[in-house]
């Protein structure tokens, strides 16, 4: 008997072929050169390029270099959609590659080095006119750089050169004093700067900006910016540093669609009194709050952001503990603030991570069921952040299961759905 094989992916058009090919590593694709004679040369027009070193070739970095340089050669497609390098080459081996990709009107260019490699310095003469190379910045909507040196001055002159910018994401760059996203033209719709040491002063003047996530709000300035609706924002846990977070963003917070606080570092009775000031937030649907607790009193400050946000439908609370368990204090937390009765008609979501049984704790998810009135699910995810010991951890969270289902599911109203993870 004799089976005859269909082969339909080869019956697809050679621009499937190339566009599935290049969902694949670079090696994978490469070696599917073998297949038959069709297939020989279509791996080379693969719009996605990931210079990603597979483990096996970690110790052999020259050979995956040479390797690379023989594939951006024999690439014959006239436009790239993604080119991202992963690995530590030397920085002429990279600038070269950076030709490469903007001569071939790169729309998506990401750089995310290990943090063990800190030499490659970005190559501002890329921007100088040159009468033997004809580099294309037009093309580009989406901008990584991770772990890159920056001088100065290199954001701007990407804002500049790259007028249909859409994306740009910096982390972890050092010592680099000033940023400036301004300009009454800019197409930008997401902005992040995260862990830049160094960092003095980031100016933003935006007028596309919807999204923005930065890790320090030291020297943050925010005009112009009427489409921002989604914020991710890191401040230290005390009433200095929620002040100037407010300052911030006096200027948008009440166009605000969704809002995540990073709070970390101590707290004082002052913070707790001054989350009681938050201003009213008529738009925000979605509020994640990731702190850090020390004691049983961190949690319950909360409950004033919620009344603070009457259309919210969905809170999430990632609450990262520094120890395995949390001392209880009874009566720390502010009794009267989470007893207040307060009706809110519009939340229907709460996920609560990191969860464990304790009086603050409680008394919020009690302030949630017993104000929440159109409330639909509780999610309670006990996992333990930044605790060690693997045994004890899973111990821990086998608790801390049992106590919810023990302790919240009895206080459940009609048509509420409690899901333990």
């Amino acid at each position: 008997m004799s089976f005859v094989v269909d082969d339909r992916i080869s019956q697809l058009p050679d621009d499937v072929l190339v566009d599935i090919l290049s969902f694949l590593s670079l090696k994978e694709a490469a070696r599917t050169s073998v297949l038959s004679s069709r297939w020989i040369n279509l791996w080379k027009h693969i719009t996605c390029l990931d210079l990603d070193t597979p483990a096996s070739l970690k110790s052999f970095g020259h050979k995956y270099v040479n390797w690379v340089n023989s594939v951006i050669r024999s690439n014959k497609s006239p436009t790239l959609k993604k080119f991202r390098i992963r690995f530590p080459a030397d920085g002429n081996s990279i600038t070269q590659w950076l030709e490469f990709a903007f001569s071939r009107h790169v729309r998506s260019l990401e750089l995310d080095f290990p943090v063990y490699y800190n030499n490659f310095c970005f190559p501002n003469e890329l921007f100088a006119p040159r009468s033997n190379t004809v580099l294309e910045f037009k093309s580009l909507k989406a901008l990584s750089l991770k772990r890159v040196t920056l001088r100065g001055g290199e954001i701007e002159l990407f804002l500049r050169n790259c007028p249909l910018l859409e994306q740009l994401i910096v982390h972890t760059a050092w010592n680099i004093p000033t940023i400036e996203v301004c300009g009454p033209s800019l197409v930008l719709k997401h902005l992040e700067i995260v862990n830049c040491t160094g960092l003095q002063s980031l100016k933003v003047y935006a007028p596309n900006l919807a999204s923005l996530r930065v890790t320090s709000l030291k020297g943050v300035s925010l005009e112009n910016v009427p489409m921002l609706v989604d914020a991710t924002v890191s401040c230290d846990y005390d009433s200095i540093s929620v002040k100037h977070l407010l300052s911030v963003l006096s200027s948008c917070i009440s166009q605000l669609e969704t809002l995540n606080l990073v709070l970390s570092k101590s707290y004082d009775r002052e913070t707790n009194e001054l989350y009681s000031y938050f201003p009213e937030m008529p738009k925000l649907n979605k509020l994640v709050i990731e702190c850090f607790s020390f004691d049983d009193q961190s949690l319950v400050r909360f409950a004033s952001l919620i009344r603070a946000s009457p259309y919210l439908q969905e809170l999430v609370l990632h609450n990262k503990r520094l120890e395995g368990r949390l001392k209880h204090r009874q009566g720390d937390y502010d009794a009267a603030a989470i007893n207040a009765r307060f009706r809110h008609e519009h939340l229907k979501v709460f996920r609560f991570c990191g969860y464990q049984f304790c009086s603050s704790n409680n008394a919020l998810v009690r302030y949630i069921l017993k104000n929440c009135t159109v409330l639909e699910k509780i999610i309670i995810d006990p996992c333990v952040i930044f605790f060690y010991n693997r045994s004890s951890r899973v111990m821990l969270e086998k608790s801390a299961r049992d106590v919810a289902k023990q302790h919240i599911e009895p206080q459940l109203p009609h048509g509420v759905e409690l899901v333990i993870l």
